[in-house]
């Protein structure tokens, strides 16, 4: 593997017409680097006053880097899928192409909740999804071939374990057991694991534990177990530790919708809903 990596670093300053391994290293190193630029951003613009922070419009829309993540990854992709790319155009693409999935994923918990929770305890979730995408793409770069895809000796037998291995991984995903299930996709045994150890509590699987596997569920990820601390630890150094309260839903309680239907009712007749006229 490590030779692997120092191949792709050699070949960077060759002149390569046409991409291949070695543009899964820059997207790679683009998206580390940006995750980390715009994380820190972040943290400078919530300590000192001299940072220029973000960009709001005049109306004081504040437009997230997630704007910029997602055009950058639209651009390039398309850009990659429509032209036939040479040097240096391939490497700047992926460079940009990382730049964007960096921006992007840094604010994955609004993907989900819809609202600005990025220095809250939801807002974890955006850390967890880059060192899921970190795994991920660095798996890939040291040449680790998922399902054995490089030995097309036995089509059936490889497409057997694709799908037992993605079933594995698939149960720990709904256990709540990511970085097994990231791992899995690639080395069988973490698979294996993760699919018959426990699952988190808060899980689409932990939810259903009832009695005494519960009990067991909550003991295994109590929040101040050695392991979850090192792990807030690592996050709070990477990311910031969280210092605004979550957010209330986004969305009103089932029990407030007759509430919410009679003053919609009651605007209708005056063209307006919600104090807003009607476009």
């Amino acid at each position: 593997m490590i030779a692997d990596v120092g191949q792709v670093h050699n070949d960077l300053y060759k002149d390569i017409p046409e991409p291949g391994h070695e543009a899964e290293f820059l997207v790679l190193l683009a998206f580390l680097v940006s995750f980390g630029f715009i994380r820190t951003s972040a943290r400078l613009t919530r300590s000192v006053s001299w940072w220029p922070g973000g960009v709001e419009t005049e109306d004081g829309v504040h437009l997230h880097h997630l704007v910029w993540g997602i055009c950058l990854l639209l651009l390039c992709g398309f850009i990659a899928f429509a032209t036939e790319l040479t040097s240096p155009w391939w490497q700047l693409t992926a460079i940009g192409f990382g730049v964007g999935a960096g921006f992007t994923l840094d604010e994955f918990a609004l993907w989900v909740r819809l609202q600005d929770v990025y220095w809250s305890d939801e807002g974890r979730a955006s850390l967890d999804a880059v060192v899921m995408a970190a795994v991920f793409a660095g798996l890939i770069v040291v040449g680790v071939e998922p399902w054995g895809l490089d030995d097309s000796r036995s089509i059936f037998g490889t497409g057997v374990f694709m799908i037992a291995d993605v079933a594995l991984a698939g149960i720990c995903f709904l256990k709540g057991r990511i970085l097994l299930g990231v791992l899995g996709l690639f080395i069988f045994p973490f698979s294996i694991w993760g699919a018959v150890r426990l699952g988190k509590p808060n899980s689409l699987v932990g939810k259903r534990y009832r009695g005494h596997k519960r009990e067991r569920a909550e003991h295994r990820f109590r929040p101040d177990r050695p392991g979850a601390r090192i792990g807030q630890r690592f996050l709070n150094a990477i990311g910031g530790a969280p210092s605004l309260p979550d957010p209330p839903a986004p969305y009103h309680a089932p029990e407030k919708e007759p509430e919410m239907k009679a003053a919609e009712a009651q605007a209708e007749p005056s063209g307006e809903v919600g104090g807003k006229p009607n476009t």
